[in-house]
C-alpha cells in the first residue's frame, strides 16, 4: 500500500482493490501502522521512538486515513464498515458469534466490512499472557490473529466462506522458492487427512518470509489448511493481480481445497 520510492500511499493499488470489492466479501487488511508512520513523518519530519506505544500511535493515525481512502474508491452505492478485532474476540464464543452475525448482516445490507487488527489498544505482553492462559486452561483452538492470514482464515471458517484469497508478494507456494518454475498450482485431496498430509509435505519446502515481520509461507499454508478443511477453496497469489483474475484462474497461483 506504500510506494517505497517516495513513501506515499499507493492509490493505484487501493483503487484497483476497491473496484472489485462487493457485498458478500470481507476484506482483511493491514497497512494502518505503516500508513500512520508515513503520515506522521510527512507532517512532523520525524519518526516516533521505536516501541509498542509508537506502533499503537501510528496505527490509530493510519486507520483513519485507510478508511477514508477505501470510502473514496468504493462505488458510492456500496456501504463500508470497519471492524477492529483483537484475539479475545475470536477466543470467546459469544464475541465470535457476534462477529459472525455482523459480517453476515453486512452482506445482506449491501456493505463491505474492512477488518483490521486493533493495534492501538493491543499490548503484546498482555496478549501473550492471555493466550498462554487460554492454552493452559485446555482450550482447543486458541487464535492470536495478529497475522492477517490467520484472521482471514478464521473469518472464512466463521462465516462458511466458499473462497479465501490470500494475497502475498509471490505467485503462490513453491517447491523451491528460488525457482519460479516450481510453483504449485493445485493442492487437492479427497479427504481431510489426505489434504493435511499434502500441506504438511509442502511446509517442509518453506523457508523464511518474503518481508520483515511476515510469518512466511509455512504459516500461510497452516492457515490455508484450516480454512480448506472448513470447506473453502483457498487461493494464494500475488497482490498485483486482480481478484477477478485469481478467481477465474486467469493468472498463476496456488489453489488448496478438498475435492
Amino acid at each position: 500500500m506504500i510506494r517505497r520510492e517516495d513513501q506515499g500511499i499507493n492509490y493505484n493499488t487501493l483503487s484497483r482493490i476497491c473496484a472489485e470489492l462487493t457485498p458478500g466479501m470481507v476484506w482483511v487488511t493491514s497497512g494502518a501502522v505503516e500508513i500512520g508512520r508515513v503520515d506522521h513523518i510527512k507532517r512532523t519530519g520525524n519518526e516516533l521512538p521505536r516501541g509498542e506505544e509508537s506502533k499503537a500511535d501510528y496505527a490509530a493515525q493510519g486507520q483513519a486515513i485507510l478508511m477514508n481512502v477505501y470510502r473514496q474508491f468504493l462505488p458510492p452505492e456500496t456501504g463500508l464498515r470497519q471492524l477492529l478485532v483483537e484475539h479475545q474476540h475470536f477466543n470467546d464464543p459469544e464475541k465470535r458469534e457476534h462477529i459472525r452475525r455482523l459480517l453476515l448482516r453486512a452482506a445482506e445490507q449491501g456493505t463491505v466490512p474492512v477488518v483490521n487488527y486493533n493495534d492501538p489498544v493491543s499490548d503484546e505482553e498482555n496478549r501473550k499472557m492471555e493466550l498462554s492462559n487460554l492454552r493452559e486452561s485446555g482450550q482447543d483452538d486458541v487464535y492470536e490473529c495478529v497475522d492477517n492470514d490467520e484472521t482471514a482464515a478464521v473469518i472464512a471458517g466463521l462465516v462458511g466462506a466458499q473462497t479465501l484469497v490470500l494475497l502475498t508478494s509471490t505467485e503462490g507456494i513453491y517447491l523451491d522458492p528460488k525457482d519460479e518454475k516450481t510453483l504449485i498450482g493445485e493442492v487437492y485431496a479427497d479427504t481431510a487427512g489426505g489434504l493435511e498430509q499434502r500441506v504438511r509435505e509442502l511446509q517442509a519446502h518453506c523457508h523464511g518470509a518474503s518481508r520483515a515481520g511476515a510469518n512466511g509461507a509455512r504459516a500461510k499454508l497452516a492457515y490455508a489448511l484450516g480454512a480448506a478443511l472448513s470447506g473453502a477453496v483457498v487461493r494464494i497469489g500475488h497482490a498485483r493481480h486482480r481478484l477477478s483474475d485469481l478467481l477465474a484462474d486467469r493468472v498463476a497461483h496456488t489453489r488448496i481445497g478438498l475435492r
